[in-house]
């Protein structure tokens, strides 16, 4: 790696760092890039790339219709969905599998509420390496037929997104194989801080005041504190930006955790929310959230299910910009935290869209591709049985 080294943060994770300085970081400033601009600050900055897939380089979209009618004229929109499988899991995916690539790894895994696994699935598929797919039994049709058409082998796991996390965690270990999941793999971290470097070269080499995020496990915001953070370590810029982590009202673990309030049932039930992408009861690294927030001078909000689904309609009828519930959640938080105080309306303002929904088409997937398991002798079955 390198210039690269690693420690192990208060989240139980390993923090990779670099010998910064400003010529980490690219100082020319092109029309269209990819995330692979920022290489001095990823691992394995050496050879060529070997991920198929261009990753990243999305557009900074300032919105005009939305800033008129918020009353915001500041406002800007990081738009993920325009990544490959339309969303910004494609970030870590590409990354997990370069490291993979090079190490002559055939196999990757995660456990996912959707999206990261879709963009294994298209990514190792993309690269040519097997994807191993678990998510819960109650994971959306649509979302489970992409994976599957992708080609990756998924299975369903009956006691819900944490068991699977245990599940592809227990198979990498066992097997060998590349780990994907989020919170888990520092690759994942390092991806995702890319969105940071991105939104300061699209403001001109200029950070936004607030910058606001869905938090399901949280390495999406985490990481934008760490991006946000190497380029003050680096001395290109002397500040942070306040950063607002956004949860569903049915699924606020962390929000009720900032508040210093245990969550009740209804505040814990996944299954509740149409943000199924940030419905997450166990957050992978929930306290390096907190940290993040509290370091930035930011806050966590909650946001109801009606606000999420105003906010798809207003991405979409106000900004030209699709998103799933989950991926909106950072419209429908900057309406709670403006109420809020937390955020003036004349502040420069970046929402994160995460990501929007999609669905397979063509010729359905081959149905042995799935199956339902509970132990890992399980898995190992099947994928023997299918070989």
């Amino acid at each position: 790696m390198g210039n690269v080294t690693g420690s192990v943060d208060l989240a139980g994770m390993e923090r990779l760092q670099y010998d910064y300085s400003s010529a980490l970081m690219p100082q020319d400033r092109p029309d269209s890039f990819t995330m692979w601009r920022y290489r001095k600050l990823l691992p394995g900055a050496d050879g060529p790339v070997r991920y198929p897939m261009p990753i990243g380089g999305t557009p900074l979209l300032p919105a005009p219709a939305l800033r008129q009618t918020l009353g915001m004229p500041r406002l800007w929109i990081k738009d993920e969905t325009r990544n490959p499988t339309a969303s910004n899991k494609d970030r870590a995916t590409a990354l997990v599998i370069e490291d993979g690539l090079r190490n002559g790894k055939d196999t990757i895994t995660t456990a996912s509420t959707g999206n990261a696994a879709i963009a294994t699935a298209f990514g190792a598929a993309a690269a040519g390496v097997r994807a191993v797919i678990f998510v819960s039994t109650d994971c959306q049709p649509t979302k489970l037929a992409l994976m599957a058409q992708a080609g990756a082998w998924v299975f369903r796991v009956p006691d819900g997104y944490a068991a699977a996390v245990d599940l592809s965690r227990g198979a990498a270990r066992t097997f060998g194989w590349l780990d994907r999941n989020t919170g888990a793999n520092p690759l994942t971290i390092e991806a995702k801080k890319t969105v940071a470097f991105e939104v300061w070269e699209q403001l001109g080499r200029r950070l936004p005041d607030v910058m606001i995020a869905p938090v399901g496990d949280g390495p999406t915001l985490v990481a934008l504190d760490k991006g946000f953070a190497e380029l003050v370590s680096c001395g290109l810029t002397t500040r942070q930006p306040r950063l607002i982590g956004v949860q569903a009202e049915h699924c606020q673990p962390l929000v009720r955790a900032w508040l210093g309030m245990a969550p009740g049932p209804a505040e814990l039930d996944p299954a509740a929310t149409l943000a199924d992408g940030i419905a997450v009861v166990r957050p992978a690294i929930g306290d390096a959230v907190l940290e993040a927030v509290r370091g930035s001078g930011g806050a966590m909000t909650a946001v109801t299910e009606r606000a999420l689904l105003s906010a798809v309609a207003t991405l979409a009828g106000e900004a030209g910009v699709g998103a799933e519930p989950a991926g909106a959640a950072a419209l429908a938080g900057l309406e709670s935290a403006v109420e809020g105080g937390l955020v003036d309306r004349l502040e420069t303002v970046v929402l994160l869209v995460t990501g929007r929904e999609t669905k397979a088409g063509g010729r359905p997937a081959e149905p042995s591709r799935s199956a339902v398991v509970e132990t890992l002798d399980e898995v190992q079955r099947v994928l023997e049985g299918n070989r």
